[in-house]
């Protein structure tokens, strides 16, 4: 699954992960030397790509929630860019920081669901995931949730993204609304044909995911053929230069501009509508009625989804793409709880950890702290620069590219689910996907794969045993 063709920008081995000096304690020093680790880039091109990997998620909810319940754009740019930064000096690694999408799908369909209820929602939610985690409570969920329910999870939300995307895609968006309106035109500065090439040039640069050491590298055996047959040699070293060069191309990042061009190459009259400046920032009243309105609507259908995607999934999936790093469900609830602790009572969207953001930064290259921290830089200064402002440009941003950034998002995190190496975890797996995604509820998915899981293990366990022995055990 690595990002492939380019030497530079392979999954590290565990070797290099330990050309870092070690720690001894918690000295200052070591501390500064840890973060500089964890913030070096593997490679400027590929972590810069992968910087624009969960863009595809993080754009809609944040946009849509800007125009359709008055979010204050500069401020949860300024607060997710600081979270960026300093989720990629504690871990080392493309950590994301995405809105919570349960809260953010109620505010968008109910109208009464305005922001001081978004807050109140996230303020409670991290609340108890802080406690979860400084407790020691969500290590003990992590080690009860077999794996096949978690990669059932993973892949119920790999294959929303991917339909999500090919949504965006098809039809025409409303964002602010979160409607689907006519079907998108083949031409145009947001029609299908555009989406289509955006695609093949992904598809051409990244590949399928797989480890390509041959493309760029030549043997020497190679090179013997070559010093023998010179017409040939040029040809063949030409060829060669050429492909390392497309498959090193930042693909994303490159997609990305693309979008920002086409902004306002279909309404030049957007440079009039931008404002210099930071949003005002102030403490977000909230009333009793909020509170409670927040937790009922609000952190109740988010909890279940925070744990299992945003905790447990993220941990699995980073121990999975990065086997060389230790990360612990203990510090993941920590961090996301004190994010939403701190910003939410300044207005800032809640926000999480997410698989697929994490599947989509790898996908495009990111490998390193300095990945995400570099994305933190950007939303940072755009939000003290352009504050709210920027919403005229992302409303005007073409959605077609969006989708088409989404989609491998998806399809990054639905490959983990790969691994199930026996018919019953297999069926585990796809019976929490149907259900996930059938019923739409993550929560619903987890709680029928736990039943089918544990039903399967007391078939087992009965199998050739007496009743009188059973009921005795």
């Amino acid at each position: 699954m690595a990002y492939q063709n380019h030497s530079s920008i392979q999954t590290l081995d565990p070797e290099e992960a330990q050309t870092a000096p070690p720690l001894t304690g918690f000295s200052a020093k070591g501390v500064v030397q840890k973060v500089k680790s964890n913030l070096v880039f593997r490679s400027k091109w590929a972590d810069l790509n992968g910087a624009m990997g969960d863009l595809g998620t993080y754009i809609p909810i944040v946009l849509a929630l800007t125009l359709a319940r008055d979010l204050n754009l500069g401020t949860t740019l300024i607060f997710t860019g600081i979270y960026n930064i300093i989720t990629g000096a504690i871990y080392g690694v493309p950590m994301p920081v995405q809105p919570m999408k349960s809260i953010a799908a109620q505010a968008l369909s109910d109208p009464s669901f305005g922001v001081p209820d978004i807050m109140a929602a996230g303020i409670l939610t991290g609340g108890v995931l802080f406690l979860l985690g400084v407790t020691g409570l969500m290590q003990l969920v992590y080690k009860l949730i077999p794996l096949c329910v978690v990669r059932g999870i993973q892949l119920a939300q790999g294959l929303s993204f991917a339909m999500t995307a090919v949504k965006y895609v098809k039809k025409v968006q409303n964002l602010p609304q979160s409607k689907s309106l006519g079907s998108r035109p083949w031409l145009g500065l947001d029609g299908l044909v555009l989406a289509i090439v955006c695609l093949c040039f992904i598809v051409v640069v990244n590949g399928g995911g797989e480890k390509n050491h041959g493309c760029c590298n030549t043997t020497s055996s190679e090179n013997g053929e070559n010093d023998l047959d010179g017409g040939t040699s040029i040809e063949r070293n030409r060829k060669t230069k050429l492909r390392k060069i497309i498959f090193s191309l930042p693909s994303a990042f490159l997609v990305f501009v693309l979008g920002v061009v086409l902004v306002f190459v279909r309404n030049p009259k957007v440079v009039n509508e931008i404002k210099f400046g930071p949003s005002s920032m102030k403490v977000v009243k909230i009333s009793r009625h909020a509170w409670k309105k927040g937790f009922i609507k609000g952190t109740i259908p988010q909890l279940p989804l925070s744990i299992l995607i945003s905790v447990v999934a993220v941990c699995k999936l980073s121990s999975d793409l990065f086997p060389h790093k230790e990360f612990s469900v203990t510090s993941l609830s920590v961090t996301v709880g004190l994010m939403n602790l701190l910003g939410c009572w300044f207005g800032a969207v809640p926000t999480c950890h997410g698989a697929g953001g994490l599947a989509g930064q790898y996908k495009f290259g990111g490998r390193s702290g300095g990945c995400v921290a570099l994305l933190g830089a950007a939303k940072l200064i755009l939000g003290l620069v352009l504050g709210t402002s920027l919403s005229h440009i992302l409303n005007k941003f073409p959605v077609a590219i969006l989708g088409v950034m989404l989609l491998f998002a998806g399809i990054e995190l639905a490959m983990c689910s790969r691994d199930m190496n026996t018919k019953e975890d297999s069926f585990v797996m796809l019976i929490c996907t149907a259900v996930s995604l059938l019923g739409r509820s993550a929560a619903l998915g987890f709680l029928v794969g736990m039943i089918v899981y544990v039903l399967l293990k007391l078939r087992t366990w009965t199998n050739d045993k007496p009743f009188s022995t059973i009921w005795m055990q």
